[in-house]
């Protein structure tokens, strides 16, 4: 688990703004749900044979032995929130949420215990439609993150539960052929979940696969539509993509579209958001039978690709630095400084503090990168002046402060 820092905060600030502005845009709204929740609702959802329940949850007792755990991912808690506050049955929701997830997995460049996610997730519609949205969505956010020539996208369908059973008993009568040469985690999956072999990261067991039977020619009819009628509209908008049939995602939930957005820049940990359908997951957990899709993007992982690619965000704390010199001035630059937050809204001002000269004023006005500084003297302060200044050559000449807010506000 990592802090961010002052200096690091601005690029977290750009992203986590934009990728707001762009979620708004297409009218999703957020919810926010508890970073504790009962253990039990992830293991209904992932799946038990997963590396998230398996080796990674936080997982702990209560006083009164209930069995918590930090949550691993977002999905499952929204579906859970939904269901208790009867947002989804009959209903269409179009949700978004971020914050920390947790997983005790092993610390790595771009991979930490303690990870941010946004997430979005649709209730209520099972068109290829808005599958298409949100990587349409996802576009639009690369683009505006300016990173949109250094990832690429990869899509697929595992189709219906009942068409991957069908396939699973195929690729592990397959697997069991190559059981000699398989690593002991693949042995341990070809039973429980094989699917999850498919995206093995081992070059040996990957050219085995090679000759593997293809997850696409088991999909019924229905996936098959969906995919096409996704592929279709993605065309039309110009989308790249690249069809990935070893696709499947980590998670058991999923069904039909699954998609991955890569940034090969980023090594081994290179998925920066992910998602897909998860028809039957709201059924699972207790409620009505609703279709749903959605996605995730790591926040870290998108830190470390702008500053990977140097797209840093500029450090701008003020925009105006008040310094003060003579009896009375603090106490009146404080009260004026008040004034002006009040009545221009965004306006940044700090005061400055410990005394000083006024060389050592404008010294830290700079070193923080003000663009203005406002200058207040006891002969200012008799006058109901301030001496406003533009930083870095520009005007300078004394005012009334009644006509400092009107000026201020320009520059805003």
């Amino acid at each position: 688990m990592n802090d961010c820092l002052p200096t690091q905060s601005p690029l977290w600030q750009k992203i986590e703004g934009t990728v707001k502005d762009v979620i708004s845009a297409y009218g999703y709204s957020e919810v926010r749900m508890p970073i504790v929740e009962m253990t039990h609702l992830f293991r209904r959802a992932i799946g038990e044979i997963t590396d998230v329940i398996e080796k990674e949850m936080y997982t702990f007792e209560d006083r009164n032995g209930n069995s918590l755990s930090l949550r691993p991912e977002g999905t499952a808690g929204c579906v859970r929130a939904g269901i208790e506050n009867g947002l989804l049955h009959n209903q269409e929701q179009r949700l978004w949420y971020m914050g920390p997830m947790f997983r005790h997995e092993r610390p790595q460049k771009g991979r930490y215990r303690q990870f941010h996610q946004f997430g979005v997730e649709v209730f209520g519609l099972h068109c290829p439609d808005v599958d298409a949205e949100l990587i349409m969505m996802t576009t639009r956010l690369w683009r505006k993150l300016g990173v949109i020539k250094y990832v690429r996208l990869e899509i697929n369908s595992i189709g219906s539960l009942e068409s991957r059973a069908s396939y699973c008993k195929k690729l592990t009568n397959f697997l069991m052929q190559h059981e000699p040469v398989l690593d002991d985690d693949c042995k341990r999956r070809m039973h429980n979940n094989p699917l999850r072999i498919l995206d093995t990261k081992v070059p040996e067991i990957q050219a085995i696969l090679t000759d593997a039977p293809k997850l696409s020619e088991y999909l019924d009819d229905e996936s098959k539509q969906h995919f096409a009628g996704l592929c279709e509209l993605l065309d039309e908008a110009g989308i790249q993509y690249t069809v990935n049939e070893k696709l499947v995602r980590g998670l058991d939930y999923y069904n039909r579209t699954v998609f991955e957005w890569i940034a090969e820049s980023l090594g081994s940990q290179s998925t920066i958001c992910g998602g897909g359908r998860y028809d039957g997951l709201v059924e699972q957990l207790g409620g009505k039978a609703t279709p749903a899709v959605g996605f995730a993007m790591g926040v870290e992982r998108l830190v470390l690709l702008m500053e990977t690619l140097e797209l840093r965000a500029t450090r701008h704390v003020v925009d105006v630095y008040m310094v003060t010199s003579g009896k009375g001035t603090l106490a009146a630059g404080m009260k004026l400084a008040e004034t002006l937050r009040e009545n221009i809204f965004g306006l940044r001002i700090m005061m400055h503090f410990g005394g000083g000269n006024f060389k050592k004023q404008f010294k830290r006005a700079n070193r923080i990168g003000a663009s203005v500084v406002l200058v207040l003297g006891e002969d200012e302060v008799a006058k109901n002046e301030v001496t406003f200044k533009i930083l870095r050559g520009g005007e300078q000449r004394t005012i009334s402060q009644d006509d400092i807010a009107e000026k201020l506000g320009k520059l805003v």
